[in-house]
């Protein structure tokens, strides 16, 4: 008997129901392990239903096609003299569980069910699955007739229960039971566990890659032996984007890691392991040791079968990775293009078509279709095949082979300018020289004769015809000429989507990119990140054209122009708020779940050295009034990569009313009553303290953080909160406070917000 082992992590791109590529992928898995010389393969959380089915959980059809995947695998010759466990889901005395199932050599050795669900972020597991509350006990499953009737086994152990090899001892925790306090592996350990195995589905966030490495790391640090943690990639249907990373760890040291974000659909990670280094490592520690000895002892389920070899003398077991995580700018980089990929070769579409406005938003849209083209030349200049395969099914062409990023971005991507009279000549010179950097399929047109149509239409009607403010029209006139623009363009692009593909002579439709009520890659995102993304892209992709788009002011342009052709509205006077304030609003509202009281108790510690309480007081008023009466608009928000906790989608991630009391009464009357609490204190403290206007603008900037100026037609602006610039009714102030010492114009922004809507709260 060897003391050397080699084991496989699998990181695996799988798709909810699809049980026949979820097959194909798995065993292709288990083909490449064994080719390279391991013993025992894992997986992701359930790799073969998928883990994003939902409430297909409920419908017995799901289980089915499970077992009957899991027969395919079992019987095929890939598994033959392999440890094998797959992740799926198991009914056990009509209770749904989300389940480890190990067998060997064609017979089912354990069924152990998750014992912590996940009910945080996006997760609902248990709307669909039970936790197994009953520890170190096992019961008999009765297995169904149709992997019956091929292994001759009538039942198998389904339980909180661990493997026993010749060699060594594996244990299962699944997904969550890392992440819980009271986690399964400490137990496991002290019980000669010398193997963890996680199979999961953890998914992207921003700055969140470190964590799951760190509690890795951790675990096998503080229990000694073995982590194997298999963890799906990319987009299975639904919002997330799966990240990757599975890793093995030992002693506290990573020695293995697969890819954070691939185009690669199944990716093997391997580690050589000694077992002696477990031990030894594990004995050494002393208080562990006397823990281990009164410590309870798990179920164990005998396996004739060794993970080590005869004589590994020779083997050379798997060094220390040292492990350096992608940055922010890289995350936003990759991970949406990843998923828009998937979404791209699974709905069965010719590309996309983005509205180009020469903002942020837009342009941050095109150039992570630019990382994604980038990612599929070069997935296919390394040899990917499914990758190549793909690409040729969604441009129909099958001799078409990609070597250059620009070149099939403008065989994916239509970006259309959507001027009007309202448009300035920057932002038009913008879009045009960002979309001939990246290669895209660039069009120009006037929506002018629709927008002019339709008041046409309206004057008909009425015999009145509505006029901007700065022509003498009313707030309601104004706003409605600026949401005809907007709705406007966004039914363009549902046309040209439609028909571009038509037009160039191919097959099919165009999927719409963009920030209102179409497929959106961007929501989540903070601006202050975006910003440095679009730093990082304009030096790594050597996109200049991005350097006049970070330092154009944000604006809509939905408003008439000045005279000398100069803008005279912008997204940040429209709000009444910068963009660097919304990210704080927007983190303390929703990662540090604070009320209108309590970020009004954050912030005016935060800014006493800039704002007198009154004016935090009235930022954080205006911000809830204005989210109050814009939070519907999450409602019918359409699928976006979520990125980070900060994202307000209301569909899956952000729960909360759509329909609020807008005066907050009783919690601005809070804020009024800390107000006067504080006037004494802020008082003297301000007759001694009060930096003059100069040192106020500069410290402000350190709250800010230098945040973006950028917008476009369909800005993502009013998506980031929930709060609209001109696309909804903003709130009315009627008693608009005056800042005795501020100069940043916020008053004015509040007069402003009256007259423009005249409807009050």
């Amino acid at each position: 008997m060897g003391r050397k082992i080699t084991v496989a992590v699998s990181t695996l791109n799988q798709w909810a129901l699809d049980f026949e590529g979820n097959m194909a992928r798995i065993l292709q898995s288990i083909l490449e392990a064994k080719d390279m010389g391991a013993r025992y393969r894992t997986g992701p959380e359930l790799e073969i239903s998928g883990y994003s089915c939902e409430d297909h959980f409920r419908e017995s059809d799901t289980f089915l096609h499970s077992w009957e995947t899991l027969l395919e695998i079992m019987m095929s010759p890939f598994c033959e003299n392999m440890l094998v466990d797959v992740g799926m889901p198991v009914m056990h005395h009509n209770v749904a569980y989300n389940c480890r199932v190990a067998f060997f050599n064609r017979q089912l050795l354990l069924i152990r069910p998750k014992m912590a669900m996940c009910d945080d972020g996006n997760y609902r597991e248990s709307r669909w699955f039970t936790a197994w509350t009953k520890a170190l006990q096992t019961e008999q499953y009765q297995l169904p007739s149709v992997i019956s009737r091929h292994t001759g086994q009538l039942t198998v152990p389904f339980g909180d229960a661990v493997i026993a090899t010749r060699d060594t001892c594996i244990g299962y925790e699944i997904c969550e039971e890392l992440w819980n306090v009271r986690s399964k592996h400490i137990e496991m350990s002290l019980a000669g566990v010398e193997i963890i195995v996680n199979g999961s589905a953890s998914y992207m966030e921003l700055r969140k890659a470190h964590i799951t490495a760190d509690l890795i790391r951790n675990a096998s640090f503080k229990a000694g032996g073995a982590y194997l943690f298999s963890n799906l990639r990319g987009c299975d249907g639904q919002r997330v984007y799966f990240n990757g990373c599975s890793t093995i760890a030992l002693n506290g040291e990573l020695l293995a890691r697969s890819q954070q974000f691939a185009l690669q659909d199944v990716e093997v990670t391997l580690a050589t392991i000694d077992l002696d280094d477990i031990r030894t490592y594990r004995v050494s520690l002393r208080s562990r040791c006397i823990a281990a000895a009164e410590a309870a002892s798990y179920p164990r389920i005998r396996c004739d079968f060794e993970l080590s070899t005869d004589y590994d003398i020779l083997k050379t077991p798997t060094p220390p990775l040292q492990y350096k995580g992608q940055t922010v700018e890289e995350e936003i980089a990759l991970g949406p293009a990843c998923w828009l990929w998937d979404y791209l070769r699974r709905s069965g579409q010719g590309g996309f078509f983005l509205p180009l406005s020469g903002g942020v938003d837009s342009s941050s849209s095109a150039t992570i279709v630019y990382s994604m083209c980038r990612q599929v030349v070069d997935a296919v200049q390394h040899g990917d095949a499914q990758v190549l395969y793909d690409i040729r099914k969604i441009l129909a062409d099958s001799d078409y082979t990609p070597d250059n990023a620009a070149s099939l971005c403008n065989r994916l991507l239509v970006t259309c300018y959507m001027g009007s009279v309202n448009s300035s000549k920057e932002t038009r010179s913008r879009a045009a020289q960002l979309a001939n950097q990246l290669g895209s399929y660039h069009i120009e047109i006037s929506i002018d004769l629709a927008v002019n149509a339709l008041l046409g239409i309206f004057n008909m009607v009425t015999g009145l015809t509505p006029v901007f403010r700065t022509q003498g029209g009313c707030a309601r006139q104004n706003l409605a000429l600026q949401n005809i623009q907007s709705r406007i363009r966004m039914v363009l692009a549902y046309v040209f989507a439609q028909l571009m593909l038509w037009v160039r002579n191919r097959p099919g439709g165009l999927l719409v990119l963009g920030s209102a009520n179409i497929l959106i890659p961007l929501v989540a995102y903070r601006k202050t990140d975006l910003r440095r993304f679009l730093v990082y892209a304009k030096n790594r992709y050597n996109l200049t054209a991005l350097e006049g788009i970070i330092e154009a002011p944000p604006t809509a342009e939905l408003e008439p122009l000045q005279e000398n052709g100069e803008l005279l509205q912008t997204d940040e006077q429209d709000m009444g708020m910068t963009y660097a304030e919304l990210s704080e609003y927007g983190r303390l509202r929703k990662q540090s779940f604070c009320g209108p009281y309590s970020m009004f108790c954050k912030l005016v510690a935060t800014w006493k050295g800039d704002l007198s309480p009154k004016e935090v007081a009235d930022k954080v008023k205006h911000f809830f009034r204005c989210y109050a009466i814009n939070r519907h608009k999450m409602t019918v928000l359409t699928p976006s990569v979520h990125a980070e906790s900060y994202s307000p989608d209301d569909n899956r991630f952000d729960h909360r009313p759509f329909l609020y009391r807008a005066n907050w009464s009783w919690q601005f009357k809070a804020i009024d009553d800390e107000i006067i609490k504080l006037q004494p204190i802020c008082t003297a403290s301000t007759e001694q303290q009060r930096p003059t206007s100069n040192d106020t603008s500069t410290q402000r900037s350190l709250h800010t953080m230098d945040d973006s100026k950028h917008s476009s037609p369909l800005s993502s602006a009013s998506m980031e909160l929930g709060i609209g610039i001109s696309t909804a009714v903003a709130p009315l102030m009627d008693n608009p406070p005056v800042l005795a010492k501020k100069s940043s114009g916020f008053s004015t922004v509040l007069g402003k917000i009256k007259d423009r809507t005249g409807i009050p709260v």
